[in-house]
């Protein structure tokens, strides 16, 4: 019997896979407009980032028959899920780069301080304070759903999230440090990672 690629899966793929690569513009952009000089590091929120890393690893390696559903369910349902995974991958880079774009030359891959380092509270850090991890969380949602087998993917969310909270602690370590008070009372005001909803 030969296979017939499933139409809503080849577009998900398809809008999927471009938003891969704008996310790997924004990192890469971003990269060139960062500050070169920092005043402190935390080595720490490398290993996070490598658990990141490897949480996408997971979901690339173990994936299913391309073009094929990420589980079995009817049309209607295949179309609604194709959905909202096209959904989350455009509001995933959206949101990772309007956070890119909020810190400027502030941007960097791993937890650090620079001169004159400011607190950026505004656009979607006024929602949580961690929009490019929630957008990467968005993207691996996307990715899974998209090429991945659902197994892996359970499993590359538990691996990112472990990453997760070794970034977090440690570039709010370095934020506290930075700047006191007024960083407690933005953690106070603003969620980590998810927004809430009321």
């Amino acid at each position: 019997m030969k296979f017939r690629p499933d139409v809503p899966a080849e577009v998900v793929f398809c809008v999927v896979a471009v938003c891969w690569i704008g996310f790997g513009g924004i990192l890469f952009f971003g990269k060139k407009g960062a500050a070169k000089v920092e005043k402190k590091r935390d080595l720490k929120s490398h290993f996070g980032f490598l658990l990141q890393c490897l949480a996408y690893a997971i979901c690339f390696t173990f994936y299913r028959p391309y073009f094929s559903p990420f589980v079995a369910m009817s049309r209607a349902w295949e179309v609604v899920l194709a959905g909202v995974t096209i959904a989350i991958a455009i509001a995933s880079e959206w949101l990772c780069f309007a956070a890119a774009r909020a810190l400027g030359r502030q941007w960097a891959l791993v937890a650090r301080v620079i001169e004159g380092h400011e607190l950026i509270e505004q656009g979607p850090y006024a929602l949580v304070r961690n929009p490019i991890y929630l957008a990467m969380i968005g993207m691996l949602l996307a990715i899974g759903m998209a090429v991945s087998r659902w197994p892996a993917l359970v499993a590359a969310l538990v691996v990112f999230f472990a990453g997760n909270e070794i970034r977090i602690r440690s570039e709010e370590k370095l934020l506290r440090e930075a700047f006191g008070a007024k960083f407690d009372g933005y953690a106070r005001r603003v969620p980590s990672v998810f927004p809430r909803l009321l």
